[in-house]
């Protein structure tokens, strides 16, 4: 396990609470954010933050974590300088074993992750506003309400699909500017369909508007992952 640790990628210490642990993910991923219109805006620290997280923001994952690191600095600490040398020179083997096989990363990410995660997303998309033009002819029929709660329900089977094909397997380096939008895009999704969720329980434009919008938002994100695939592949 490398000296530098979840704990430090979110820069909290080890004793840190759940609670503190959020908001310094919080914190980080507001200050790395790629649409932050600020210098330090950076991708790859993203999907680092966001790997810290999904680690330290789990109760079970992180005392199993806090299990391996404790047993690292034990384990390191304890090794003769000629045990570190040889350690060192089979990690750099394994590290050029690895370089050979990352082509091979990429094009299975792209191929079982990637594209079919830009499917679903690509259907979720595309029919949003032709499902709100049918319902704008009465939002108070009934029968077209329901229509369109079954077209929310459809999305989000959709984005539950997405999200898991998403998880199935880390992302390669190269591929951390299009695997962060991705990310990202997912979220607004979420969002947006909560929020036409809520305008179909309450009829509020507010709800229908801001579910729009979080839509946009997540068609830009869309748009910046397909580009930043295409500039590695």
């Amino acid at each position: 396990m490398s000296d530098y640790n979840y704990y430090q990628t979110l820069d909290v210490s080890i004793q840190a609470t759940p609670e503190e642990i959020k908001q310094a993910y919080r914190r980080m991923a507001k200050l790395f954010h790629p649409d932050c219109q600020r210098k330090n805006a950076d991708p790859d620290k993203i999907v680092e933050i966001n790997a810290a997280y999904e680690v330290l923001g789990d109760p079970s994952r992180r005392r199993y974590y806090d299990q391996q690191l404790r047993y690292s600095h034990f384990y390191l600490g304890s090794r003769s300088r000629q045990q570190r040398t040889a350690a060192a020179q089979s990690s750099y083997k394994r590290h050029r074993q690895t370089a050979k096989n990352t082509d091979a990363h990429r094009q299975n990410w792209l191929g079982q992750v990637y594209e079919p995660v830009n499917l679903l997303i690509s259907t979720i998309l595309s029919s949003l506003e032709l499902q709100i033009d049918k319902l704008a002819a009465d939002p108070f029929d009934d029968e077209l309400m329901a229509d369109f709660q079954a077209y929310l329900e459809e999305c989000r089977h959709y984005l539950n699909q997405a999200q898991r094909t998403f998880r199935s397997q880390p992302n390669p380096a190269a591929m951390a500017a299009t695997a962060a939008n991705l990310y990202y895009c997912l979220n607004q999704l979420g969002d947006g369909i909560e929020e036409l969720e809520f305008f179909t329980l309450n009829y509020d434009d507010y709800y229908l508007h801001t579910g729009q919008e979080l839509f946009r938002i997540a068609t830009n994100l869309y748009y910046d992952a397909q580009d930043a695939a295409k500039h590695m592949t």
